[in-house]
């Protein structure tokens, strides 16, 4: 075995070992699912065997709890209608602020990199307030919030994009008689289609995953995500059902996971695209 070979050998098992370390918590979160809720607090870390297995009954509990298939069809429109709504209007953004280049554009760019380094803790309280006075405490109306903070990583990949896009291929196209909706979304779109799928995997796990702000906005006696919805198995007195908590966790891990690792290959595509140009 040469030093390449050797060299290349380290940094696979390095990587393996640090894989195993973020794994671990979702294993542990798996086999505790299938515990009694006594022996998890009792050994977390041991196999379900025994009296401590129970099997599928926490998941049926904590479905029954927590009316998990409601909230999960929320987090559906909530998570695919933001992330819609995120793309079509920041990819038409960065085309414009790219092609248009005068100093209302760069000034607007500025702003979107602004938006990726204020603090959400800073707005929050008022934007709880100004959500239930405009009506968007609703799962479309947060929509419209989640464009506002996911605006500037978005704008900020496609931007890249857009300045590797040969001007000819527009040009060409705009010569043949094409409207400005057409070359977009006939051209650009297509050339931009890895970046685009890598903000959606990017976006998608985000919104799947927030608690923070669905909690402060929605009208959570009409609407709850998966993640609000569980933290709703706490008891009188703190107490917590750990065995429903853990299957409820698992059953909201499965649909971004499958997602995730469906469209991962695009997400270096996407980045590398973004990086061609600065």
């Amino acid at each position: 075995m040469n030093a390449q070979r050797k060299h290349n050998l380290l940094w696979t098992l390095l990587f393996a070992a640090i894989s195993l370390v973020w794994i671990f918590p979702i294993v542990l979160v798996l086999i505790n699912s299938f515990k009694q809720k006594a022996y998890i607090s009792r050994n977390a870390f041991s196999i379900p065997k025994g009296k401590a297995f129970v099997g599928l009954e926490n998941y049926r509990t904590g479905i029954e709890q927590t009316n998990l298939f409601v909230s999960f069809g929320w987090t559906i429109v909530v998570t695919v209608g933001a992330v819609l709504l995120i793309l079509v209007c920041t990819s038409m953004c960065a085309w414009w602020i790219v092609r248009v280049n005068n100093w209302t554009a760069k000034t607007l760019y500025t702003l979107f990199l602004l938006n990726m380094i204020v603090p959400f803790q800073m707005v929050m309280f008022t934007l709880s307030k100004l959500a239930d006075m405009l009506g968007f405490n609703t799962p479309w109306g947060l929509w419209f919030i989640y464009l506002g903070f996911g605006a500037g990583l978005a704008v900020f990949m496609f931007t890249g994009v857009v300045k590797g896009i040969p001007k000819e291929l527009e040009e060409s196209a705009m010569i043949d008689g094409a409207s400005v909706p057409r070359i977009f979304f006939s051209i650009v779109v297509p050339i931009m289609r890895p970046s685009i799928i890598s903000v959606a995997i990017l976006e998608a796990m985000w919104i799947w995953n927030d608690f923070l702000l669905p909690y402060l906005t929605l009208d959570i006696s009409k609407y709850k995500t998966m993640s609000i919805a569980i933290q709703y198995l706490r008891g009188g007195y703190g107490s917590v059902d750990m065995g429903a908590m853990m299957a409820c966790l698992v059953l909201a891990i499965i649909p971004i996971l499958l997602f995730y690792l469906l469209c991962q290959k695009y997400i270096i595509k996407g980045v590398l695209a973004g990086a061609v140009k600065g």
